[in-house]
């Protein structure tokens, strides 16, 4: 039985340019993503105090959550083309299940309002941030390997 999945996977899988134009997307947005995090969240843990923490706030969370949307539904989009494969791939439900704590992560951080919480627990929230995503990129990496 053929469905417009199918279509997508075949497509997608045959086309010279397609996966790799994809790819290309989702490592843009993820970089937009991490790139502003990292920016943020280290300005939160005390470095450049110089720099207004609220202003910084204000350029980076429309930059992460631009670079979230571009990866995530460039994730999705790769994801239809072989979700058998990867569903049975550890890498990738590793992979998953960093996104849906560091997802739970940023809800947390948030609900205290970030910027004005203090103390071990945003700190703990800033250095989680940065490592799941770290792990995120690096089971994504793992993905074709494993």
């Amino acid at each position: 039985m053929n469905t417009p999945l199918d279509a997508w996977g075949s497509w997608l899988k045959g086309s010279l340019w397609a996966y790799p134009a994809l790819e290309a997307v989702h490592i843009t947005g993820i970089a937009l993503l991490f790139g502003s995090l990292v920016v943020f969240e280290l300005r939160m843990l005390g470095a450049a105090r110089t720099l207004p923490a609220e202003a910084l706030a204000r350029l980076a969370l429309p930059v992460s959550v631009g670079g979230f949307a571009l990866a995530a539904t460039s994730g999705l989009m790769l994801f239809a083309a072989d979700a058998f494969d990867l569903l049975a791939n550890p890498a990738f439900r590793i992979k998953m299940v960093l996104l849906v704590l560091a997802g739970l992560n940023a809800a947390a951080f948030h609900a205290c309002d970030g910027l004005r919480c203090d103390g071990a627990a945003r700190t703990v929230q800033l250095v989680s941030s940065i490592v799941l995503w770290l792990g995120i990129i690096v089971a994504g990496r793992m993905i074709a390997y494993v």
